[in-house]
């Protein structure tokens, strides 16, 4: 994964998306479903509808760029909201395209005392 600053805005759509869609179609749907700009510097993921394919579109300051993933085995943890749009950090991406439940990262245990 390309390394993102902690302040980037990482923007869900909710739900399955049209995996056949590519850079501009993706692009169409950030700023007519989701409501933002495509060219803000945000990165807008986007889910099929089995769940084990994401895209990514992110504008870089030259262009736009789209990564996409396919996991293995399972599926990428995703919301299913009524506005269709869920934010995330960036730190909570890593975790979703690691496989990792975003929404309850287990923590590890730690020593109460040293020595």
């Amino acid at each position: 994964m390309i390394a993102l600053p902690p302040t980037t805005r990482v923007w869900l759509a909710c739900g399955a998306t049209d995996m056949r869609k590519g850079m501009c179609g993706l692009a169409v749907m950030a700023q007519e479903v989701l409501k933002q700009s495509p060219h803000s510097g945000a990165v807008f993921a986007f889910r099929g509808k089995r769940g084990d394919l994401v895209k990514l579109l992110w504008y870089d300051g030259q262009g736009l760029c789209l990564f996409s993933k396919r996991i293995d085995r399972g599926k990428f943890v995703w919301p299913m909201t009524q506005t269709g749009v869920a934010h995330l950090s960036a730190a909570q991406l890593s975790m979703l395209l690691e496989g990792v439940d975003w929404r309850r990262p287990e923590r590890t245990w730690r020593p109460a005392l040293a020595g």
